[in-house]
């Protein structure tokens, strides 16, 4: 019985860390700033290269397939900055929440005693850091490519 409490338990960090990570408000999300911006080690998230992230990202389960209030995680053809940018503070978003439920995951052990409450905490917790390494990895790409058609709406402007 306790281990279907650490299974409910952990369904029900699923569904508040989504009504959380839809309830921040995108606007205080600065995502050129720690700890959202690249360190000098990731190399613009090419670090992640060495994981061989692109075979396996996109194997992993996208909720905002699933969940009609998410933002989709690809960018229509017509595109601008306004919504790349709505795309890169989306990948801060999840990055906060799958850092906050690792954070949270050995509150499962108060709902799951025993050695399985353990392996289902230390499983939880692992279990979100493919998606912490997607975000990293996705972003500073995201953000080149704001950059580039920030520079040419605004030459358009101009010119």
């Amino acid at each position: 019985m306790e281990f279907l409490h650490g299974v409910l338990y952990i369904a029900a960090l699923g569904v508040a860390s989504h009504i959380v990570g839809q309830l921040l408000p995108r606007r205080l999300i600065l995502w050129r700033h720690f700890p959202f911006s690249s360190f000098r080690w990731e190399n613009r998230g090419r670090i992640y290269e060495r994981l061989h992230i692109r075979e396996w990202k996109n194997v992993l389960p996208d909720m905002s397939r699933i969940m009609p209030d998410m933002v989709p995680k690809r960018l229509p053809a017509n595109a601008g900055s306004q919504e790349v940018e709505v795309l890169i503070r989306e990948t801060c978003v999840a990055e906060l929440i799958h850092v906050l439920l690792i954070l949270v995951s050995p509150t499962i052990i108060h709902f799951c005693r025993r050695w399985y409450g353990v392996l289902l905490c230390v499983i939880f917790a692992l279990g979100n850091v493919p998606f912490i390494l997607i975000q990293r990895y996705n972003r500073p790409k995201l953000a080149a490519v704001y950059g580039r058609m920030k520079r040419r709406e605004e030459l358009k402007d101009h010119g």
